[in-house]
C-alpha cells in the first residue's frame, strides 16, 4: 500500500484528506507541526511515496519543510495545501522542490485526482531505469544525462534534480533544438490528466536555470521561443 504523509495543523482539515485517501486504497500517516513532519519522515527512513504539505504550520512552515524534504529525496512526490490565492505562494512552493499545490477548499475528487496523478509518475519515474537501458546515456555540448541513473552532469559535476525536473530534462535532451509548447511539456511530464495550471511549466524552467544556466538571466541551453514554449539549444541549433 502507497504511503502519504499529511501535514496539517488544522484538525478538521487533516481529517478530511486522511479520510478520503484511505477511501481511495493509501495508507496515511500525520503531523500536525514541520517539526513532528521532518521527525517522522526521518524515523520511518523516509518510506514514503508523497507528502502533503500545508503552508501555515505552526514553527517550521510548510515551505521549510518542503525544501528539506527535498533535500532528503529527489523522488518524494510533493504537494502544498494552501488557503492563499497569492501567486507568489504558488510559485515559493513550486521554486523550492514542491511537485504541485492544491488552493482550499477543494473537493474530495479533485484531491484524489491531483494525488493519483502525482503518485503514478513517481511510479514512472522510479521504474524507468528498466525502460530506457537501450540508450542509457545522451550527451550535448558539456552535458550528460544517464537516464539509467537519473543523474545530470555538467562538465563532470553532478546537478541536483527532482523527479519532474529530470523528465523535463530528459524531454529535452531526447527532443535538441526543437521547440516544445507548453501543452507538450505538461501533458509529457504531469500526464494528460492534470488539471493545474500551465505556469507550473514556467516556474520549473526558471528553477532549472538557475541550476543549470552559468547566467539564469541569459540562458544559453534551455531557450524561450517567443509563442510556443522552450527548447534545448544545442551549439548546431543556435
Amino acid at each position: 500500500m502507497k504511503k502519504i504523509l499529511v501535514v496539517e495543523d488544522e484538525d478538521a482539515i487533516r481529517e478530511f484528506v486522511i479520510i478520503n485517501l484511505n477511501r481511495s486504497g493509501y495508507e496515511t500517516v500525520e503531523a500536525v507541526t514541520g517539526e513532528d513532519a521532518l521527525r517522522i519522515y526521518d524515523e520511518q527512513n523516509g518510506n514514503f511515496q508523497l507528502a502533503i504539505l500545508d503552508i501555515m504550520l505552526p514553527g517550521i512552515d510548510g515551505f521549510a519543510v518542503c525544501k528539506e524534504l527535498r533535500k532528503k529525496s529527489g523522488t518524494l512526490g510533493i504537494i502544498m495545501l494552501t488557503a492563499r490565492t497569492q501567486e507568489m505562494d504558488k510559485v515559493n512552493g513550486l521554486m523550492l522542490g514542491a511537485d504541485d499545490y492544491i488552493t482550499k477548499p477543494f473537493s474530495p475528487s479533485e484531491l484524489v485526482a491531483r494525488i493519483d496523478s502525482l503518485v503514478r509518475r513517481v511510479e514512472m519515474n522510479t521504474s524507468a531505469n528498466d525502460n530506457n537501458k537501450k540508450r542509457e546515456e545522451i550527451r550535448l555540448s558539456d552535458f550528460v544525462l544517464d537516464i539509467r541513473k537519473r543523474t545530470l552532469c555538467k562538465s563532470g559535476k553532478n546537478i541536483e534534480l527532482t523527479q519532474v525536473e529530470f523528465q523535463i530534462i530528459e524531454y529535452f535532451f531526447t527532443h535538441p533544438d526543437m521547440a516544445l509548447d507548453r501543452t507538450d511539456i505538461l501533458n509529457r511530464v504531469w500526464g494528460e490528466d492534470y488539471f493545474g495550471e500551465e505556469k507550473i511549466v514556467d516556474v520549473n524552467i526558471r528553477r532549472l536555470r538557475m541550476k543549470i544556466e552559468d547566467d539564469p538571466s541569459e540562458p544559453r541551453h534551455l531557450m524561450t521561443v517567443w509563442g510556443v514554449g522552450y527548447k534545448w539549444a544545442t551549439e548546431q541549433g543556435k
